[in-house]
């Protein structure tokens, strides 16, 4: 079931990572968008890594993680890959 906020582009689905909050009309969390941005690419930059989202949809997406920054990053810790999991092979790339 979609569940709305009282955000414009975010919403949450039951079906869709959990209920996690994501952007409508997409599979896309917004802990992507803020990864992202974290990593130093500039909200209007996003969109041409990910062609499906608008830029309002970015900056939704960043406006919801500057409301909610203790439960988005937690979606992000849960979604951390340990040195442990990663495929050996990958890590000598």
């Amino acid at each position: 079931m979609v569940q709305t906020t009282e955000y414009l582009y975010i919403v949450r689905d039951d079906e869709i990572l959990s209920g996690e909050p994501i952007i409508q009309g997409t599979r896309t969390p917004v802990r992507a968008i803020v990864e992202t941005w974290r990593m130093g690419v500039a909200p209007e930059e996003i969109p041409k890594g990910l062609p499906h989202l608008s830029l309002a949809q970015v900056f939704g997406a960043l406006t919801y993680y500057s409301d909610h920054q203790d439960e988005i990053n937690q979606y992000i810790e849960r979604n951390r890959i340990s040195d442990d999991e990663v495929d050996p092979l990958v890590r000598n790339l």
